[in-house]
């Protein structure tokens, strides 16, 4: 059997530990980006464009993937008002995935919901961005844009207040 040169069997480890830093790296980054703002494009239900940045505004802020045609999501949708109604220094958004603005707003007048801050995610890019396929989903950021928490599933409002108890900031 023939031996290799020394030089060719460190190249080849050289190379593999490259690679392997390479990828972790990678992967560092890539789970990272998943934790900040996502910067997708939305549209508000009067058709302007806009995104989560812009109605963070500096603030913490709860966002709520949902659908007209999702009951738990139904389900959440009053007592999410209600604390939106409440908590004045987080913002909430209420993200409809994939259907257009007259669907929702005709759901929010039947359901007599007035809610701030409803976007449209007509391409379902942002459940995408955030790795989730299921509705409901809740997001809980910072004030800096760094994803706190999130949940799957319909929340009970003793969850939510938990949650938003966690994404106050401290008292002075």
């Amino acid at each position: 059997m023939k031996r290799r040169p020394w030089w060719q069997d460190r190249w080849i480890t050289g190379l593999a530990a490259g690679v392997f830093v390479l990828a972790g790296m990678s992967f560092a980054l890539w789970t990272l980006d998943k934790t900040m703002l996502p910067k997708t494009p939305l549209t508000t239900l009067a058709g302007k464009p806009t995104d989560l940045a812009t109605v963070a505004a500096g603030k913490p802020m709860v966002v709520n993937l949902w659908a007209t045609w999702c009951p738990p999501c139904r389900l959440e949708l009053p007592f999410l008002a209600a604390a939106q109604r409440q908590e004045a220094g987080i913002n909430f958004v209420f993200v409809d995935q994939g259907e257009d603005a007259v669907t929702v707003q005709r759901y929010l007048d039947a359901a007599q919901l007035t809610l701030s801050n409803v976007l449209l995610d007509n391409n379902l890019r942002l459940g995408r961005e955030v790795g989730v396929t299921v509705l409901p989903v809740t997001l809980f950021y910072d004030a800096r844009g760094k994803m706190m928490d999130t949940h799957l599933g319909a929340l009970s409002p003793s969850l939510l207040a938990e949650k938003l108890n966690r994404l106050r900031p401290p008292s002075k």
